[in-house]
């Protein structure tokens, strides 16, 4: 049976999702991509080998979001505009009666701050509704909260530790450029940092904590520093464990670029008088710096995310676990004209409308969820089947600094 899916937000990662539903029609049967910027959407089209809908819309304008529902009719709504946008899209599926996926958990405008429970606060009303959110459908968030689930359902009795590890091997050739939406990125990693241990959380000073860790495939050893990362609020919450972490590579040139930014001011959130118009710094940087989704023909070199977890396992024995995808970014713009960051994303969020819609006993309960508090079997299953394959390993020595 095929269904009728929608998708909004037609940068990099849209892109990824409208190729990857398209290669399904079977379950896929009618795409709508929707944009403030209907050319963008319609550019995406003309590289797909069968038609889909474009439309435009204001993602920030519920009555605009709720009429195109209306009259496309999806089952299911991928959001994957701006994290700004989750509340009003959420809103607009609750009073259309459609299903909602995201990958990012919402963002207010005028605060450096990415928390779930805005969304988690839409639990009985999706409830009530008989609808279902799924939240943080990317890669990380997602896969990394997938893997862990996995990892305890069929590796550990108990999870100690948990660090999740992002790299980057990718080169794109620009003196600076972010591999996904620059004021986001930025956000991110300009803020403090923060971490989960023995029921706190531990704040550290932004990029405090560095390590060097050798990654697979022949990446080799990279530095990575410790973030703050939204997954890391939904796992500890779901899933008891002492540590949780999360790691990101940035080169040394990335560093020097953002530090010279951050001390200019060009990273700051609130408006700024410039010939005596306000401006915000960061979306004027935004506007300067290469558009995310125009670095795939260009960028070379792989990506490596996952998950080191070490704990108990099911023998009650100390157990050590690394699980973790490799991408290759020109592999990744050869299928859909995207680097490899905007794939990893993109892929997910394409399997868990695939499972909303065709597996709906385990995907389609009524409410508000993150991935993990889902069955991680057919998800897994679907990563190998649909272009991120992944790989367990059990490392004999601890992760490196410890």
């Amino acid at each position: 049976m095929s269904h009728r899916v929608l998708i909004i937000g037609a940068g990099g990662v849209g892109r990824v999702v409208v190729h990857k539903c398209a290669q399904q029609p079977d379950v896929f049967g009618e795409i709508m991509l929707a944009s403030r910027t209907k050319s963008k959407c319609d550019s995406i089209a003309a590289e797909l080998k069968r038609p889909i809908q474009t439309a435009a819309v204001d993602a920030d304008n519920v009555p605009e979001l709720v009429k195109l529902l209306k009259s496309f009719k999806p089952e299911v709504v991928i959001n994957v505009a701006l994290p700004y946008q989750d509340l009003t899209i959420m809103d607009a599926c609750l009073e259309a009666g459609v299903h909602y996926i995201d990958t990012a958990n919402y963002e207010p405008r005028d605060v450096a701050k990415f928390e779930y429970h805005w969304q988690w606060a839409y639990q009985e009303r999706f409830k009530q509704a008989g609808l279902t959110a799924l939240l943080g459908c990317g890669f990380d968030p997602g896969v990394t909260n997938v893997y862990t689930a996995y990892a305890l359902k069929h590796h550990f009795s108990k999870i100690d530790t948990l660090d999740i590890i992002d790299c980057n091997a990718g080169d794109h050739g620009k003196a600076f450029a972010t591999n996904f939406n620059p004021e986001i990125n930025l956000r991110e990693v300009t803020a403090n940092g923060r971490y989960w241990e023995n029921d706190q959380w531990v704040e550290t000073k932004p990029l405090e904590i560095k390590r060097s860790f050798s990654f697979p495939d022949g990446i080799g050893p990279k530095n990575i520093y410790c973030l703050y990362h939204e997954e890391l609020e939904s796992l500890t919450k779901h899933i008891p464990m002492r540590r949780a972490r999360f790691w990101m590579t940035f080169g040394d040139a990335y560093i020097k670029h953002m530090e010279v930014l951050v001390n200019v001011g060009m990273t700051g959130i609130h408006p700024v008088k410039h010939k005596g118009v306000d401006i915000i710094p960061i979306e004027f940087l935004k506007t300067l710096l290469p558009e995310p989704g125009t670095l795939g023909p260009d960028t070379k070199g792989k990506t490596c995310i996952g998950n080191w977890i070490e704990g108990t396992g099911k023998d009650g024995k100390p157990l050590r676990y690394y699980v973790y995808n490799i991408c290759d970014h020109q592999d990744c713009y050869k299928e859909t004209n995207s680097q490899g960051v905007s794939y990893t994303t993109g892929v997910p969020a394409m399997i868990a409308a695939r499972q909303l819609l065709t597996n709906p006993a385990e995907y389609r309960q009524p409410g508000v969820w993150n991935v993990e508090q889902l069955n991680p079997d057919p998800f897994m299953k679907d990563l190998n089947a649909y272009g991120l394959p992944w790989v367990e390993t059990w490392p004999t020595e601890k992760m490196p600094g410890e």
